[in-house]
């Protein structure tokens, strides 16, 4: 009994570890988030219903329960020990409610995206949402939120689009080409930029559910644990 509670122990200990790195992990990917919804206007609405900010508070929750942890299970400390697992379960439930949330978010993304495209698309004269839509455009060779006829008031010619929407960007390349697909990418950016949100929310959906397995798996061993100190075995 002595071998089993020190492996339980070790187990424990190499377990917060884990949960460390996973909190220091979602602490990058949400400042990186952020970072990068915070430099496109029109997606505001969509950072706001699904804010890496949490992402970025559950990681440093974790990571700092798990050094709590880990100097409970090295210190043998029933009450830590005891906090420790308290707080893990809440995080565990935390982070269930962050991968339904992302499931739910895919479904509304269709109606977010176009929303703020196309109200982008509206105040293409402001330079800032000028220069966003541009670099969105590049980035992934689309025209428009839903086609290149998105673009219809942009010119008093009525057959225009911004040079940002050419295959080759050069001045004045798109003047007179919004039908022309050999010279413009007719596609919208609406789709693409779905795609890229939904594939991401995805995979922030995964991660929480396999951080709370893991999770899961380390209040067993905590509890085991507690068990043991409680019944005053020797583990060291």
């Amino acid at each position: 009994m002595e071998g089993g509670m020190k492996c339980v122990k070790f187990l424990v200990f190499f377990f917060n570890f884990i949960f460390w790195l996973c909190g220091l992990a979602l602490i990058i990917v949400g400042v990186l988030a952020q970072t990068a919804i915070t430099n496109f206007s029109m997606i505001k609405q969509v950072a706001s219903n699904a804010s890496p900010i949490v992402i970025i508070v559950v990681g440093v929750v974790i990571f700092f329960i798990a050094f709590f942890g880990c100097c409970g299970a090295w210190k043998e400390n029933y009450c830590m020990v005891t906090t420790f697992v308290v707080l893990l379960s809440l995080i565990i439930i935390v982070e269930i409610g962050i991968a339904i949330a992302a499931y739910v978010l895919r479904n509304q993304l269709t109606s977010l995206v176009d929303t703020g495209l196309k109200e982008a698309i509206k105040n293409y004269t402001n330079p800032h949402i000028k220069t966003e839509v541009d670099d969105l455009q590049k980035w992934l060779k689309c025209c428009g939120a839903v086609n290149s006829t998105d673009w219809l008031n942009y010119n008093p010619n009525k057959n225009s689009v911004p040079d940002s929407c050419c295959k080759n960007v050069t001045d004045n390349c798109g003047i007179g080409a919004m039908n022309n697909a050999t010279i413009i990418n007719t596609e919208g950016c609406g789709e693409g930029l779905e795609n890229f949100f939904k594939k991401n929310i995805l995979w922030v959906g995964v991660a929480a559910l396999v951080i709370a397995f893991i999770e899961i798996l380390g209040v067993v061993f905590a509890c085991a644990l507690m068990r043991g100190i409680r019944k005053g075995y020797e583990v060291m």
